[in-house]
């Protein structure tokens, strides 16, 4: 992957824009200050006390130094990068872990945890530019939804309940328990619900202000009022002071420290664990927050470059004891909507955060923390997946499909064992059901619908002697319209569903238009098929396949002597005209006009005085008729070729029907007076006579006998054809 030039990475603007770029880089990155403060207090909550100043400066250097560097390795539109919930809910496992250790959890500092975490982070950073060179960023979209949503459930639970014991007055990682209930200090509690009710009412009232750092302040101010009246101390903790000493919680400092080296060593199975663990969530939240933002940006972003940046900052930042940096999209969209469009606004954003945490750590010491658990809360509730929710409220209305009782089954599975045993075994359990989920629908619906001629006839209108031989030969044609991807699972049951076709069967159309992909044992497997087939007199058609696609080139390299059809209406009339015969040309057999469906009962004379009144028109194959929406000036009789009746909807179309000499299209829309609805075009030579309405009109005044009948074929023919239709539709569902 080419690295990006200067100009790439910071576009050559006037003052004024970057002045702009820089002021809502500013604006953004602060406006979500109190959601970022407390992701550090979240992943490092289980070392209690101590969790504030260690988190607090992990959080600025993925801030700070994640975000410069995705600002000048990226190449997406708007480069933001920080700390995630759901990330530093995994750090926060990891730490755990390595507090469960009597000797670590005996330390003087914690600077054996730290380093731990930060090794865990760095290997994740390699893991994920492994990841995107091996070209792995892509699958995040193969992610089943039902996986997706029930880790992301369990990712909120998990914050909510460890938000608790801030709300109640106690320290991060308090445990919850009886005793801690009976501890509850009322105040706190108060503090802590009047910052999520006041988040929420922002947000639905107030949507231009940025609700969590407003509510930051607003109960900041309240806590510095209540405890300067308040008697009593410690009704409510603050975060406390950064750490003195930065060095010492450089991963690579304790690395250097023979005994932490050896304590760290003791953990690498954890340690290996959580960075795989955090490659994989990172990687995935990050490619999934780029797509979304590409769809709000009108951008188009390379995933596999993202994640190699993003790669790169994990290294970097594990290295200096942060946190795991992701593609944060709320800061993006928060940089967007202040006026930011440039990887400037990212870098001030950056330089901003990094001033603020220099300069401003005595205010940032006296952050209460049940108004940092307030707005951790309003968090968790925004990460519950709303898909969730609109399947739950089915499920509330009654229905009882398959699909939705398994997707509940599969979310409330991978949710209910992240809760348990945490986000490894979650993250496995989501892989493996994700792996059991695509192969069960790439073989469950191969074959989508099975159909004979008679209930599927072609839309082609054949004369009427024509049609009563036909009738009964439909019922040699099988339609079968086949589903997903044809591949190495499922090629044998292709064959085997050769095996079951009827003795009496002699023309076969397989429909392949839902086919998503062909492999080569699929694509061996249809020719052998069609092969077989061909041996015993079964005329094979393929139909479907857009031109030139993966599935489309896969046939071509294996099926040479398969018949191929654009869509199954023309493949089925070419099974129809093979079981035809040498019959089937009378199709296109010129007809006198005096012999057509619309002079039918009318004596020489009375034909001649027609025709007299009607005009010629000839078209090469192509051209056409008229257009869906022309003016309808009239009705057609076909006396040479093939037209086809075709509506247009968007980029696709569609044939209604094509008719044969003899017959007549446009006379409904002359008759109610409305546009066409639909193109008719010539699919060969044709030779068409047109009565427009103004001679119809004529007719009617001087011959009105003559009209008369005229208009009873036409009634008759529109009959013919609606019986035709109603028949086949009645076959279709029996």
């Amino acid at each position: 992957m080419a690295v990006p030039t200067t100009k790439d990475r910071w576009p050559l603007t006037s003052p004024q824009s970057w002045w702009t770029d820089v002021q809502a880089g500013v604006v953004g990155s602060l406006s979500i200050l109190a959601v970022v403060l407390t992701l550090g207090l979240l992943a490092y909550s289980p070392l209690g006390a101590s969790a504030a100043p260690v988190g607090l400066l992990a959080t600025f250097v993925t801030t700070v130094v994640g975000g410069l560097v995705y600002a000048w390795v990226s190449r997406s539109a708007l480069p933001a990068a920080g700390p995630s919930s759901a990330t530093a809910l995994i750090l926060a496992s990891l730490v755990a872990a390595f507090l469960a250790d009597p000797v670590i959890a005996g330390q003087p500092d914690v600077s054996v945890v730290v380093g731990g975490c930060g090794a865990a982070v760095a290997l994740a950073g390699v893991l994920q530019m492994l990841m995107a060179r091996l070209g792995l960023a892509r699958l995040a979209r193969l992610v089943p939804r039902p996986v997706l949503a029930g880790f992301m459930n369990g990712v909120a639970l998990l914050i909510l309940l460890g938000q608790l014991p801030l709300l109640l007055g106690k320290l991060p990682g308090a445990r919850l328990d009886l005793a801690l209930l009976q501890q509850v200090q009322p105040g706190a509690l108060l503090l802590g619900l009047g910052v999520v009710a006041l988040v929420v009412w922002l947000h639905r009232r107030r949507s231009r202000l940025p609700a969590a750092l407003t509510a930051l302040v607003l109960g900041t101010a309240v806590y510095l009022v209540l405890d300067s009246t308040l008697t009593s101390s410690g009704w409510a903790p603050h975060i406390g002071g950064a750490p003195d000493r930065w060095p010492d919680f450089l991963p690579f400092t304790s690395w250097n420290r023979a005994s932490e080296r050896l304590l760290m060593q003791d953990h690498l199975v954890e340690i290996g664990i959580t960075a795989v663990v955090l490659a994989l969530i990172g990687g995935l939240e990050s490619v999934l927050n780029l797509l979304a933002q590409d769809q709000q940006m009108q951008g188009r972003s390379d995933p596999a470059r993202e994640l190699l940046a993003l790669g790169l900052c994990n290294l970097v930042c594990g290295s200096l004891g942060g946190l795991p940096v992701v593609m944060l999209r709320a800061r993006a969209m928060a940089i967007a909507h202040a006026g930011g469009r440039t990887r400037v606004a990212a870098a001030a954003g950056s330089l901003a955060l990094g001033l603020l945490y220099l300069t401003g750590a005595p205010l940032l010491a006296m952050l209460p923390m049940p108004v940092l658990g307030g707005i951790m809360v309003t968090v968790a509730f925004g990460l519950v997946d709303r898909w969730t929710g609109q399947l739950l409220l089915r499920w509330w209305r009654g229905e009882n499909s398959a699909e939705l009782r398994s997707g509940l089954a599969v979310m409330v599975l991978v949710c209910g064992v992240t809760l348990w045993q945490g986000f490894a075994a979650g993250v496995g359990l989501g892989i493996l059901l994700s792996m059991a989920i695509f192969i069960a629908r790439m073989n469950r619906s191969l074959l989508r619908s099975r159909l004979s001629g008679d209930a599927r006839p072609s839309r082609r209108v054949y004369p009427a002697p024509l049609e009563a031989q036909l009738q009964p030969l439909r019922r040699q044609i099988e339609v079968w319209e086949l589903e997903g991807a044809l591949f190495f699972g499922n090629g044998d049951r292709l064959m085997g569903l050769g095996d079951s076709l009827p003795d009496h069967v002699r023309a076969l159309v397989l429909d392949l238009r839902r086919v998503t992909s062909i492999d080569e044992t699929g694509a061996t497997a249809l020719a052998a098929l069609g092969h077989a087939l061909q041996r015993h007199g079964v005329l094979v058609q393929v139909a479907g396949l857009v031109s030139d696609s993966a599935p489309d080139r896969a046939l071509q390299a294996f099926t040479l002597n398969l018949t191929r059809q654009p869509d199954a209406d023309r493949a089925i009339e070419a099974a129809e005209r093979h079981l035809l015969g040498p019959m089937a040309e009378t199709t296109l057999t010129a007809r006198p006009l005096d012999s057509s469906a619309l002079l039918a009962g009318l004596d020489t004379a009375q034909v001649a005085l027609v025709c007299a009144c009607m005009t010629e028109r000839r078209l090469y194959a192509g051209e056409p008729v008229f257009r869906q929406g022309d003016v309808a000036d009239g009705l057609y009789v076909l006396a040479l070729g093939s037209v086809s009746v075709i509506g247009r909807d968007g980029g696709s179309t569609q044939r209604f029907l094509s008719i044969s000499p003899g017959m007549m299209l446009g006379e409904t829309a002359m008759l109610d007076g409305g546009g066409r609805s639909a193109d008719a075009v010539a699919d060969t030579f044709a030779v068409l006579h047109h009565l427009s309405r103004h001679e119809l009109q004529a007719l009617e005044r001087e011959h009105p006998a003559i009209a008369a009948r005229v208009h009873a074929n036409i009634a008759v023919y529109l009959s013919t054809r609606l019986r035709a239709a109603s028949a086949a539709w009645w076959a279709s569902q029996h």
